[in-house]
């Protein structure tokens, strides 16, 4: 588990490298404002190894943030983290690992028959009832989530300090919002034990349309009910505050959803998600930062004459940083060459808020 002594000292190893803020609160550790994702490339053995240099050049270059999830890569991304916490010298307690849990993972390839499999390893077993799958890839209950879980920790050897769960909007293409709220509060209360085992760390929700689309949008999930539900579900598990911590969105100069749709009446007006997680206290870790890829080609060029960084990804992933109440910016590569200059956009400071939202108006 990431410690605050282990991360402080992380930071302190690469001081004088990178911008003002560049590493940022999560709780007592101080982590990454740029982070590795995982998701992208073929289960192949090729693949894993890309991961493995990319993942140690990170670490070694100042990025100590992990992103991953059960589903990516057929479970190989989990594996390869875990075997180089196994098998190399990187402190574990100075790194910050997120993973997910919600869509269906293959285990290692996609199996001859996807159905079959799916019915075999968590119908047939007792671990999920037929119908709590939607489009027969994607489970919230509480038995599935926990199963996921013991999973993802034997993949990585280790415990994980965020845990989310990935993309409930899904369950809304068969249920009722008041059914997916009522879901993720038993599923939450199975996470407030796994934090009081030590377990996890913390836990969140990770989305990709849930929190950045208008309250009448056929994806929306509010973040303000679901935060409701995780403080019940604390006190149903006997915890006196909830380890519900974070969320996961994408947010990019192209996809700026979750700054400019303001879903969330408050005494002080409408807010966006971004504004709202900030009010409450929640730590914002974008995806997508680079638009899958298709920033590193170039960026809007009245940002690009604003936005510090030497390379269009590098402006991309400075703006995507920049917005209050974000914590680390997620990049996924397996190729260390991107990963270095990913991470050398750290050197830079971001914007000031003032500035982004002069940046922010002119895009």
């Amino acid at each position: 588990m990431a410690t605050p002594s282990a991360t402080r000292a992380f930071r302190d190893a690469h001081d004088g490298r990178f911008g003002e803020s560049y590493f940022r609160p999560f709780g007592d550790c101080r982590i990454s404002s740029i982070g590795l994702g995982t998701y992208l490339g073929e289960p192949t053995d090729g693949v894993d190894r890309g991961y493995e240099a990319a993942i140690l050049t990170a670490i070694k270059g100042g990025c100590n943030v992990l992103d991953t999830a059960i589903n990516y890569r057929h479970q190989r991304s989990e594996r390869v983290i875990g075997t180089i916490f196994e098998r190399t010298a990187v402190d574990r307690d100075g790194v910050f690992l997120a993973t997910k849990g919600g869509f269906v993972p293959f285990d290692g390839r996609r199996p001859a028959d996807p159905a079959g499999y799916v019915s075999e390893t968590y119908v047939e077993s007792g671990i999920a009832d037929p119908e709590e799958f939607v489009a027969g890839s994607h489970c919230i209950a509480p038995d599935y989530i926990e199963d996921q879980l013991e999973r993802s920790l034997s993949n990585l050897g280790t415990e994980i300090d965020l845990y989310y769960v990935h993309n409930p909007e899904t369950q809304l293409q068969a249920r009722s919002r008041e059914a997916v709220y009522d879901r993720l509060e038993e599923t939450f209360v199975r996470l407030e034990k796994r934090v009081r085992a030590g377990d996890i760390g913390a836990y969140g929700v990770a989305s990709w349309d849930a929190f950045r689309v208008p309250a009448n949008h056929g994806s929306f999930l509010s973040l303000a009910e679901i935060r409701e539900r995780a403080e019940t579900a604390a006190d149903r598990a006997g915890r006196e505050r909830t380890g519900f911590r974070a969320i996961q969105l994408p947010f990019n100069v192209v996809m700026a959803d979750a700054y400019t749709v303001a879903p969330y009446e408050t005494p002080d007006g409408t807010r966006s998600v971004l504004e709202f997680a900030a009010d409450v206290g929640l730590s914002v870790f974008t995806s997508a930062s680079i638009a899958q890829g298709d920033l590193a080609e170039g960026v809007p060029e009245d940002v690009a004459e604003r936005v510090p960084g030497e390379t269009p990804a590098q402006k991309a992933i400075n703006f995507a940083r920049s917005p209050p109440g974000v914590t680390s910016s997620l990049v996924g590569t397996n190729s260390p060459e991107h990963v270095e200059e990913n991470v050398a956009s750290g050197e830079r400071a971001p914007l000031e808020a003032g500035t982004f939202e002069a940046v922010f108006g002119s895009s």
